[in-house]
């Protein structure tokens, strides 16, 4: 049964520029991974529970690609379905790719996007039938990037938002993520991406989210494999630090091995990263 897709924004993109010559595109390659890009029309998919094990939490989904491509099968749909197993209420969210052919401000779009979907979901709470206190963001590699920039930048609103709605997530899951600017452990693609090419080092550090957690900052659960050669582990251990020094509560799961991209399944562990996640949400009061 397909799941409902709602669209991000009700009357007008924000920071959209109009191209009727870029189409979105959906592929799946050789390897089983479904990629999606060009978006221009972003928009949530809603996975629900059973009505007799719904606990009112939900979970915003953004999946993973270098700010290139959206990994929204293995990074969306697959962990969404963990979710509605587990009674929690999930949104995928499709996000639009930094794109000066489709964006004025290429950099703001997918945090727009990220806001906006925290905002909807809140505002449309009822109807979801969800507790909008716990309402969370979760992230893979420079989807994780996104999540762990809405959960640092939420005072920095880049909507409209009359009603005053809050952007801050309640809390934060990162697997595998894109954080620091450093450039001795950066995802340079990523940022190249986000920020541009000939971007400037301060640039690049208005983005890099380890340098902007507060104590207001969502308590956070983080996953990551010792031998990642796409995106360092010392990505997620830098950002470990700066939530403890900042004494927001946090989780921190390194594996020896598992590499970049495995989504819910690292290959080379019988560990579950997933009932890690599900015994942490228990333990803080959300499941």
């Amino acid at each position: 049964m397909a799941q409902p897709t709602i669209p991000l924004y009700s009357s007008g993109i924000p920071n959209s520029i109009p191209n009727s010559t870029i189409r979105e595109k959906q592929e799946v390659g050789a390897d089983g991974i479904l990629r999606i890009s060009d978006v221009t029309e972003p928009s949530l998919t809603v996975y629900q529970p059973e009505a007799r094990i719904a606990n009112g939490t939900a979970v915003i989904i953004c999946p993973g690609g270098g700010y290139w491509i959206l990994a929204a099968g293995h990074e969306g749909a697959d962990v969404a379905k963990k979710f509605t197993a587990i009674g929690v209420t999930a949104f995928v969210l499709k996000y639009r790719l930094p794109d000066a052919r489709l964006q004025t401000n290429p950099t703001i779009a997918p945090l727009q996007d990220a806001q906006r979907a925290l905002q909807l979901v809140r505002e449309r709470a009822s109807e979801f039938r969800i507790d909008p206190t716990k309402v969370g963001i979760l992230g893979f590699s420079a989807g994780g990037h996104l999540a762990s920039t809405a959960a640092t930048q939420f005072q920095n609103p880049k909507i409209d938002n009359p009603t005053k709605i809050s952007l801050r997530p309640d809390f934060q899951v990162l697997i595998y993520p894109v954080i620091s600017s450093d450039p001795a452990i950066a995802h340079g693609g990523s940022f190249e991406k986000l920020v541009g090419k000939e971007s400037t080092a301060e640039q690049r550090s208005a983005y890099s989210s380890d340098k902007r957690v507060t104590p207001q900052t969502p308590r956070a659960f983080l996953v990551h494999a010792s031998d990642d050669g796409g995106v360092s582990s010392l990505n997620s251990v830098r950002y470990y630090e700066a939530l403890l020094q900042n004494k927001v509560p946090a989780e921190l799961h390194l594996y020896q091995r598992g590499g970049h991209g495995f989504g819910l399944e690292n290959p080379t562990t019988n560990d579950e990263w997933f009932d890690r996640l599900k015994n942490w949400m228990m333990a803080n009061g959300w499941l």
